[in-house]
């Protein structure tokens, strides 16, 4: 057996690879169950972990290095509608996307998978390109964070880090962000109500609408393994796909379980149909197939966002030995 360590957060759909009632063939896994930020720190910056759960968008970054450390399975642990996560201040005058043109918007790092989407729906969608807004990066919370890995912009994106005594969800209540685009919702959202406001209240029909126009459920993170532990050791890529599989389709079965609920959530059996009715019965695909139209458009939206010198294509992104299967 090969002793492996894998770090991710605490998914209902990875759990029983945590737990062990799922086990990668050959392989002994020892799972660190980590904050998703602390996981893509020392993966990126150390290559502490023989895998990881890693942001989309990073891994995209760094396959543009001289040698790329790391390749991905198609395994997507993380996905997200992001609709939700852009928050004004009151005092910007910002009713609708459009107004974002000319404004200062705030990034906890520019080369995040959430800000990547958002921006790139924004642009889509509302015609607000990355070159219409001053990009401002650091800390959400707590002040002096930087880029997990140096980015190269083109001289048309203009982006700025922030004083290394401020926060981001502080200059956004104050004023001195007018928006701000981000993975977790500021704590001045909830502290204070009457300063911070979401640009979209009404989300999750926008999210709906969203997905029913382009069948894109965002993926913000996937599942990478350091080079030198791959090239020793091609079958770990398809080994810990098939366990990732099977570890979703425990939590997925789950939600049709109807004679004791799995969680706290009331209505979950019915949010799970109503689900299932909206976006099928596997709404949470594994693999290349089923998610390259999702992969087209993010590695476009990257590309455009001065994050990859050049357009990758999906196949690019993973081991080859998970992009096909036997036959019998």
């Amino acid at each position: 057996m090969l002793r492996l360590s894998l770090a991710c957060w605490d998914y209902d759909r990875t759990r029983a690879l945590a737990d062990g009632r799922v086990q990668p063939e050959g392989i002994d896994l020892v799972y660190l169950n980590q904050p998703v930020e602390e996981t893509f720190f020392r993966m990126m910056r150390f290559g502490e972990f023989d895998a990881s759960e890693m942001s989309l968008s990073s891994y995209v970054a760094s396959l543009g290095r001289a040698e790329p450390p790391f390749i991905a399975i198609p395994a997507f642990p993380s996905r997200f509608f992001r609709h939700s996560c852009i928050f004004v201040s009151a005092k910007s005058g910002i009713r609708k996307p459009e107004d974002l043109k000319g404004k200062r918007v705030g990034v906890p790092e520019y080369q995040m998978t959430a800000p990547v989407w958002i921006r790139g729906i924004l642009s889509d969608e509302h015609g607000v390109k990355v070159t219409d807004v001053q990009h401002l990066s650091g800390g959400e919370e707590e002040p002096g964070r930087d880029e997990k890995q140096k980015i190269d912009l083109p001289s048309s994106i203009r982006l700025a880090p922030i004083a290394s005594d401020k926060t981001l969800s502080g200059m956004l209540a104050e004023g001195e962000l007018d928006a701000l685009v981000t993975a977790r919702a500021p704590s001045t959202f909830k502290s204070k109500p009457d300063a911070v406001k979401r640009l979209f209240p009404d989300y999750v029909a926008k999210e709906k609408e969203y997905y029913r126009r382009t069948r894109i459920f965002p993926i913000m993170h996937t599942v990478v393994i350091r080079r030198d532990v791959y090239a020793k050791n091609p079958w770990v890529a398809q080994s810990l796909y098939k366990a990732f599989a099977a570890a979703k389709k425990i939590a997925s079965d789950m939600y049709a379980q109807t004679a004791a609920l799995s969680s706290m959530l009331p209505w979950s059996t019915a949010q799970a149909d109503e689900t299932r009715a909206e976006m099928g019965e596997d709404w949470w695909p594994y693999g290349l197939g089923p998610n390259r139209h999702v992969l087209e458009t993010f590695l476009r939206y990257h590309h455009e966002q001065g994050l990859s010198k050049r357009l990758y294509k999906p196949e690019e992104l993973f081991a080859r030995e998970t992009l096909e299967s036997f036959k019998v």
